[in-house]
């Protein structure tokens, strides 16, 4: 009968990175140990007597499921589901990007890149860590509207400029911008995204997945010069502990995830939902 949300990084509570205090990358995560069956090396689902494999040992697209302990978070009865499901990945690690990766500072000046539910989130944690200018970037100016209502302060599509990206913020800002995030997923971008940001204290967080395999090739001045280019998984939360003091901070209405919903479809819809997806709405 508990509320619960699985979550998508474990945290087993007892490996090098969970015991450290600074780190939120559990050693039983997808990136170190295969997740397509459960940790006992069963897999708990059949369809026609045929067995089908987990998905990150939480398969969050079946009706039930069975997750080891420390894939689920325990949370507030009082909180809404349907609005807190965007906690188990998306919400978390937008917001957690500007929070706890990036530590935006108040009265600084971010940059984020891709406006999708991630985007919109890192827009959220710039506004509530005091952000004082908040660039958005998109080629999808229908995104424009959504993310000034959640703090952005500037909309700029790429696409109205002759000039590469990075020059237009720079200009803009005077010498870049503070803090900057990739939250797309593609190689160029991630280079704008870096060298958008002030050549000496500027920070630059990776948070889009480039396709597995690729590499990105960069001009090693961009980091000499003194930036921080820096990855986040899940926003740096330790998901288990945390999820929880996180809805917490939403019932007490110290942000408003609930604008990030544009749909609400039944689960027989959800391909529907992904063509929504891909096609930017």
């Amino acid at each position: 009968g508990d509320k619960v949300i699985p979550l998508c990084l474990p945290q087993c509570g007892e490996c090098s990175f969970c015991l450290n205090p600074e780190s939120n990358f559990c050693q039983k995560s997808h990136i170190s140990e295969p997740q397509n069956l459960l940790p006992d090396k069963t897999s708990r689902f059949t369809c026609k007597g045929k067995q089908i494999h987990h998905f990150l040992w939480i398969s969050t697209f079946a009706e039930y499921t069975v997750v080891p302990e420390y894939s689920v978070a325990k949370i507030d009865a009082a909180a809404p589901l349907e609005k807190v499901c965007l906690f188990g990945c998306g919400f978390s690690t937008g917001y957690g990007a500007a929070i706890n990766t990036a530590k935006v500072k108040p009265g600084s000046t971010c940059a984020v890149f891709g406006l999708g539910g991630v985007g919109l989130s890192v827009v959220i944690g710039c506004k509530v860590a005091g952000a004082a200018r908040i660039i958005a970037v998109d080629i999808n100016k229908d995104k424009f509207a959504k993310a000034k209502e959640l703090g952005a302060t500037d909309c700029i599509n790429p696409r109205d400029f002759k000039k590469p990206i990075q020059e237009v913020l720079t200009e803009m800002t005077g010498q870049g911008v503070d803090y900057s995030f990739e939250v797309i997923g593609h190689a160029d971008t991630m280079i704008a995204a870096l060298a958008s940001c002030n050549m000496n204290t500027g920070v630059c967080v990776m948070v889009g997945v480039l396709d597995s395999g690729s590499e990105i090739s960069i001009d090693p001045m961009l980091l000499l010069t003194g930036r921080t280019w820096k990855g986040t998984m899940l926003g740096g939360w330790k998901m288990r502990e945390c999820l929880p003091k996180l809805v917490s901070s939403y019932l007490e209405k110290k942000f408003n995830s609930d604008l990030l919903i544009t749909h609400t479809l039944p689960f027989a819809k959800v391909n529907e939902g992904f063509e929504l997806l891909r096609a930017g709405k």
